[in-house]
C-alpha cells in the first residue's frame, strides 16, 4: 500500500508533539552525553539549521550547571564554497585564533559535543585532498586538544541533529518537512528516547554492552577471523595488552560519559601489524560530504596494499594517503544485527549511525583506552606497542548478515564470537 504523504500542517503538527522527547534528548545529551560538571565549560559544534534544537542543548547544559557554553557553527553551503574557490595551501595551515581556541579549549577542561548533522553529498565534486589537509593540519597543529579527547582528559560526545539535506537523502520520496520529521523520529528512537527515562534506558542498555565487554576481555584472543560470503576473509592480530571498550567511557578525573549517542558498539585496537586478508564495506562510507560505495582492502602485515571502490576511489585513496598510518587499522568494532539501527531497515548515509548498525573497522587513529596503561603512555610508546597512529579514524562497515568472527587464543584453540552476525551468547 502506498504511504499517504503528510501535508505540511501535519508535519509542523507531529513537530510540536515531538518537542518533549527533544527536550529529553537536549538533556540527555548533556547529562549523559557530555556529563557536563557544575562550571564547565561547553562546548557545542552544530550546523546552523539546527539551531532550535541547539538553543535547548543550550538551555539543558545551564540548568545542568554549565559555567558557559561556547558554539562553534557549521554550513555545508559555506564549507563547499571556501573548498571551491581556496587553493589547498589554505587548508594545509589552520589559522592561529584556531588553534589557541581549539587547545585552550582542552586545556581549560571543557566538554565538546559535536550535534553531527550534514549533507552527505555536499562535497560532490570538491577535490578530496582538500578536507584531507585540513584534518591533518589539525591533527599537527592541535596537540592539546588531540591528547584531550585521545587520552581522557576531556569528556566529549557525538549525537545527531537532522538537517533537510540528509533527511531527503534517507527518505528521498518524502517531502523536505515529511523527511525531517520522519528523520528526528528516527534519531530519537535509536537514541532511546522513547517513553520512560532516557536516562534509565541508558543504564540498561550500558549494563548489557558491559556483558560483552566482560566476555572478550576475559577470553584474551590473541587474533580474530572475520569471514563472509562477499568475499571477507580477514585476520587481525591483537595486542598482548589489549582491552575491549564500549558504551560509558570515563575521564582521567573519574567523570563518565557517552562519547556516541547512539552506540551499540564494543570495540578495542587491533595491533597494527597483524591484518592480513581482504575486506569488504557492506554499507556506503560517508567521508567530508562525499560517498564511498562497494570498496573493499587487501592487507599484508597490518598494511593496506591494494584497495578498489566501485564509487569514491578517490575519496578513499585521499583518505588512505593522508599519513602513513592512515593505511594501518585503528579499530575493529562488533556489533549484532539484532540493534534498533539496523532493526529500523534504514541507511542513515552517516557513520554516526550506520556504523552502529554494523560490525565495522577503522583506518587510521587508534584508542590509548584500549591498551592497558595506554593512558600514560606516550604516543610513541602506544606505537611500538601496535595501537595505531594517524590523522584520521574512518569507520567503515562489514558486518554482513552471514559475517562470522572466530576468537583465536595464543594457544591456537578458536572459538565463535559471532555467528551469522550476531553474538553466539544472544
Amino acid at each position: 500500500m502506498t504511504e499517504i504523504p503528510m501535508s505540511e500542517s501535519e508535519c509542523a503538527l507531529a513537530m510540536r508533539q515531538l518537542e518533549p522527547r527533544l527536550e529529553q534528548y537536549a538533556e540527555l545529551v548533556v547529562r549523559r552525553g557530555v556529563a557536563i560538571q557544575r562550571g564547565q565549560e561547553l562546548v557545542v559544534t552544530a550546523p546552523v539549521e539546527a539551531a532550535p534544537f541547539v538553543r535547548m542543548v543550550v538551555a539543558a547544559a545551564y540548568e545542568a550547571g554549565a559555567g558557559h557554553v561556547t558554539l562553534i557553527w557549521s554550513d555545508d553551503e559555506l564549507s563547499r564554497l571556501e573548498y571551491e574557490h581556496c587553493p589547498i595551501e589554505r587548508f594545509r595551515e589552520l589559522p592561529s585564533w584556531k588553534v589557541e581556541q581549539m587547545n585552550s579549549l582542552a586545556r581549560s577542561g571543557a566538554a565538546f559535543l559535536w550535534l553531527d548533522g550534514a549533507d552527505p553529498d555536499a562535497m560532490l565534486g570538491i577535490d578530496p585532498a582538500k578536507p584531507a589537509a585540513r584534518v591533518l593540519a589539525s591533527h599537527r597543529q592541535c596537540p592539546d586538544y588531540r591528547r584531550g579527547l585521545d587520552f581522557g582528559e576531556n569528556a566529549w560526545c557525538i549525537a545527531g541533529v537532522p538537517v533537510v539535506a540528509w533527511a531527503r537523502k534517507v527518505f528521498p520520496d518524502a517531502s523536505p518537512h515529511e523527511a525531517v520529521c520522519k528523520l528526528w523520529e528516527a534519531v530519537l528512537d535509536v537514541a532511546r528516547v522513547a517513553d520512560g527515562d532516557p536516562e534509565d534506558a541508558w543504564e540498561t542498555h550500558n549494563a548489557a554492552l558491559a556483558k560483552s565487554k566482560r566476555m572478550l576481555n576475559e577470553r584474551r584472543f590473541v587474533k580474530l577471523h572475520y569471514t563472509s560470503e562477499n568475499g571477507t576473509d580477514l585476520t587481525l592480530g591483537l595486542p598482548n595488552r589489549h582491552i575491549w571498550e564500549g558504551g560509558a567511557a570515563c575521564t582521567r578525573g573519574g567523570v563518565f560519559f557517552f562519547p556516541n549517542m547512539p552506540t551499540e558498539e564494543v570495540f578495542t585496537s587491533p595491533d597494527r601489524s597483524q591484518t592480513e586478508g581482504i575486506v569488504h564495506s557492506v554499507l556506503p562510507l560517508v567521508h567530508n560530504g562525499s560517498v564511498v560505495r562497494d570498496f573493499w582492502l587487501r592487507f599484508e602485515a597490518g598494511r593496506v596494499v591494494e584497495f578498489g571502490a566501485e564509487q569514491g576511489k578517490a575519496v578513499l585513496e585521499n583518505i588512505l594517503g593522508t599519513d602513513e598510518g592512515a593505511r594501518y587499522l585503528g579499530e575493529c568494532a562488533l556489533i549484532s544485527k539484532n540493534t534498533p539501527i539496523r532493526q529500523s531497515g534504514l541507511l542513515f548515509y552517516n557513520t554516526l549511525y550506520d556504523e552502529n548498525a554494523s560490525c565495522h573497522l577503522a583506518l587510521g587513529r587508534g584508542f590509548a583506552d584500549c591498551y592497558e596503561g595506554g593512558a600514560d603512555m606516550t604516543k610513541e610508546q602506544l606505537l611500538a606497542a601496535g595501537i595505531n597512529d594517524s590523522a584520521q579514524h574512518v569507520d567503515f562497515m562489514i558486518g554482513a548478515d552471514d559475517l562470522n568472527v572466530t576468537g583465536i587464543t595464543a594457544d591456537g584453540r578458536e572459538e565463535p564470537i559471532f555467528v551469522h552476525g550476531q553474538w553466539v551468547w544472544e
